[in-house]
């Protein structure tokens, strides 16, 4: 029987390796699919969701996240995007490539701002903006730009085709910049 968070954040507590076993077992199809959207390879994708229990096991205590899942789906996203960048440094990955490309319209490079955000204020001002989606668009723009779905994936998931997809993307794009530039954002 799967544990609940709280269950698990207790494993954690006592030190119990159990707490390792039960991540796994809730999250680990999930922490799989992240890495291997970014990484495209089983292998570098296994040994970044490893890396991950791992941190989660040198972080939790003093941290109790509140959503486990959404820590721990953090901290993967974090471990292969750095093992992405490290593996591609002179090559592209078409896929995640091709997302991060997307977006670069839309978020200004940190040398470029006149206004320094931080990334914790960049973070608040994109939660922002996607709570002020529909929640089908919000959806949409999560699976695409923080798991790195394909567009192909999505529009299957949510029973459209992939153009309709690939258009809403790039109207979210165009609304994600310009109320950045409303924020002060300067793209």
């Amino acid at each position: 029987m799967m544990q609940d968070d709280h269950t698990i954040l207790e494993l954690f507590y006592k030190r119990s390796e159990q707490a390792i076993a039960e991540l796994a077992l809730k999250y680990g199809a999930g922490c799989r699919r992240i890495a291997k959207n970014i990484l495209r390879s089983d292998a570098d994708a296994e040994e970044s969701v490893n890396d991950a229990y791992l941190a989660a096991w040198n972080t939790i205590p003093p941290q109790r996240p509140d959503p486990l899942r959404t820590y721990l789906y953090r901290i993967v996203r974090n471990i292969a995007a750095a093992r992405y960048h490290k593996n591609t440094a002179q090559k592209r990955n078409s896929s995640y490539d091709v997302a991060l490309d997307e977006l670069e319209g839309c978020l200004a490079a940190a040398d470029t701002t006149e206004t320094s955000f931080s990334a914790k204020e960049l973070t608040q001002r994109l939660n922002q903006f996607l709570a002020q989606l529909e929640k089908e668009n919000r959806i949409i723009f999560v699976r695409r730009y923080w798991y790195g779905d394909a567009v192909c994936d999505i529009a299957e998931t949510m029973g459209m085709r992939s153009n309709t997809v690939s258009v809403r993307l790039a109207r979210m794009r165009g609304e994600l910049k310009a109320y950045l530039e409303k924020e002060g954002v300067t793209v």
